[in-house]
């Protein structure tokens, strides 16, 4: 089937009417280490093809493995993280199978003997609602190199002319989490999919064991799901969609493998147990080969590496150093901050979090900083296509601009066209401020002079005004502010009004 073929589905709704979804996710997290996994060549993305490899990377005869300690200290980091039991012995294990860019013929990863086993997780939904899913296991691997299929119209092996091989990532360290079967998500599976990335995805960075760049592959998930005809009934035969690398892709795959399933099982139809390849252009999964099992795999314990076994000591000074992980992060600064509950969700949903923490210590209020975080700079993301945290904008531009704000040297009007000023390159905004000439007009002798203008140009209304009607004033007040270009005190100019009217 080509990418851009079209199966007959079920409406999403209606299928999880009827099927109750089953979800499974796989992570790999790309460790940033200095050095690969079993060898001493360098890590380093974006290096020319095959200049970060040794003889153990290469899979050379006669080449032997050494372990990687910094990438152990991270893996158990990550399982502490998820609440895991750490291990006493763990071993590394040999997964046999034939690919191009698996040079030895087989991984080096770890089966029976994981070094972290038995965690979960907690999950918030965009709602506010807390979803733990079971963690089966977290273990150590290392990566494959990577093929590039030239010619052909797919990009893969199909069709193509001929296939290169850079083995840059063969050895990279990677730690695999493996949930347990996620059950009672209903129609909430696709969004529980991407909260339990993304919630990983930040973790990884708050150990800081990661970059975590999903558009760089740092961070890969596997999805398989299935279905089954009520949450009493036995599983379903799953389907395991690969490397799904955004957000956003791992709901819509989640979401078109339950309408698909659906209409097979509601023909009559079997599915089938196999691996899925996601398309990013048409936002549909495709076939890819028939799933192998474990035994499949031929796995037997690596005779060139001897146990992996942590010490409970070490074990605890890893717990030590553990930072502050996100959840306890943002319900510590929301109570900083004084955020209500839907308050804090809309700001971590916007991905806004760290730019107010930031706006926050270089000055500015909690609530000021929302403001213009969740206000015009949101909107400015909206409407310009971009990420709030690509805004060429920093918090501490941001703090400034408050500060001018609180200061009475510019008025909220004239903090707009400030913030457009920086928005469009002009610099702080304070140089934004004098080379606008966006200061507030504070000289009382410019204001009335404005003012005896506008009484000038509307005597009626100041016979209204000493008669007791005020309403008349905001006219005056208008008039000022339309003279001195939005850049008087309001407050000030009706003062001043009073006066003269007086």
């Amino acid at each position: 089937m080509s990418a851009h073929a079209t199966v007959d589905l079920v409406d999403y709704d209606e299928a999880v009417r009827r099927y109750d979804p089953v979800i499974g996710i796989e992570v790999h997290v790309e460790l940033g280490t200095k050095t690969k996994m079993f060898c001493a060549a360098e890590v380093e993305f974006g290096g020319e093809p095959n200049t970060q490899v040794t003889p153990v990377s290469l899979g050379l005869p006669g080449a032997l493995p050494v372990v990687n300690g910094k990438a152990v200290e991270y893996a158990i980091k990550i399982g502490l993280a998820l609440n895991c039991q750490i291990a006493e012995s763990c071993r590394f294990a040999r997964k046999n199978y034939f690919y191009p860019d698996v040079p030895k013929n087989f991984q080096t990863s770890q089966y029976d003997e994981p070094i972290a086993f038995d965690g979960y997780l907690d999950v918030e939904l965009e709602d506010g609602t807390i979803f733990r899913v079971d963690i089966e296991r977290a273990h150590m691997e290392e990566d494959a190199g990577k093929n590039t299929h030239v010619g052909g119209a797919t990009g893969r092996i199909h069709g193509a002319e001929y296939s290169l091989v850079d083995y840059n990532r063969a050895g990279i360290p990677l730690v695999e989490i493996v949930t347990r079967p996620i059950t009672g998500a209903g129609e909430r599976a696709p969004e529980v999919a991407r909260a339990y990335v993304q919630t990983l995805r930040d973790i990884f960075r708050a150990l800081d064991v990661s970059e975590a760049r999903m558009e760089r592959g740092n961070v890969r998930a596997d999805v398989n799901l299935s279905l089954r005809a009520t949450p009493e009934s036995p599983l379903g035969t799953r389907t395991e969609t690969k490397n799904v690398n955004s957000f956003r892709s791992i709901e819509r795959a989640v979401r078109y493998e339950v309408s698909r399933q659906a209409a097979v099982l509601d023909e009559g139809g079997t599915v089938i147990q196999e691996t899925r390849h996601w398309h990013e252009d048409t936002s549909v999964t495709t076939a890819g080969r028939v799933k192998s099992d474990a035994e499949d795999y031929r796995y037997f314990p690596e005779p060139d590496l001897v146990p992996v076994a942590p010490s409970r000591d070490w074990v605890e000074q890893i717990r030590a150093t553990l930072p502050e992980l996100p959840v306890a992060r943002r319900n510590r600064l929301q109570g900083e901050w004084g955020y209500a509950d839907a308050e804090m969700r809309d700001v971590v949903n916007a991905g806004a979090l760290d730019l107010i923490e930031a706006t926050v210590a270089a000055g500015a209020s909690p609530a000021a900083a929302r403001k213009w975080w969740m206000g015009e700079l949101a909107r400015y993301a909206k409407t310009s296509d971009t990420e709030i945290a690509e805004i060429a904008v920093t918090p501490a531009q941001i703090a400034q601009l408050q500060a001018l704000v609180d200061s009475g040297r510019i008025n909220d009007k004239l903090a707009r066209q400030v913030l457009e000023g920086v928005l469009a390159g002009e610099g702080d905004p304070e140089a934004v401020v004098v080379a606008r000439g966006l200061e507030v007009v504070s000289d009382d002798g410019a204001l009335l002079e404005a003012i005896d203008a506008a009484l000038a140009a509307q005597p009626d209304i100041v016979e209204k005004v000493r008669s007791g009607n005020m309403g008349p004033i905001g006219a005056i007040i208008g008039a000022v502010m339309k003279a001195t270009k939005g850049q008087a005190d309001a407050g000030r100019v009706r003062e001043l009004v009073i006066e003269r009217i007086g």
